[in-house]
């Protein structure tokens, strides 16, 4: 179960959320603080900031599960993981949208491009 496998439907949201044992709170957060995850008591709770749109609101729950899935909470060195904040969040970033990028071109490659030529 990953987030690949949600977005081309073969798994339900929910069903993501439970196999991570994660939950979803929205919160008043400052403005440019899109959302954050930790972990606790090996609970992954995922906070967004609830003045996004729908549509930064789904982003930003991708972007979170992202550094669930790529187990960037899990570092040995708490100290060294919060100088490199940057990086985790390029890396996140970098995954989801090579996910987009890997479904987009199994749709181009099913239709042979077809519908690129429209």
């Amino acid at each position: 179960m990953n987030i690949y496998n949600m977005l081309c439907g073969n798994i339900s949201f929910r069903d993501l959320l439970n196999y991570y044992n994660a939950n979803i709170t929205y919160i008043n957060l400052s403005r440019g603080i899109n959302g954050f995850v930790f972990q606790y008591e090996n609970i992954y709770n995922i906070f967004i900031n609830n003045k996004l749109s729908y549509k930064e609101i789904k982003k930003t729950i991708l972007h979170e599960l992202a550094h669930i899935e790529l187990n960037q909470l899990n570092q040995i060195d708490k100290d060294l993981f919060a100088f490199q904040i940057e990086k985790y969040e390029d890396e996140a970033d970098k995954y989801i949208n090579f996910i987009f990028s890997t479904i987009n071109e199994q749709k181009n490659n099913i239709t042979g491009g077809f519908l690129n030529e429209l």
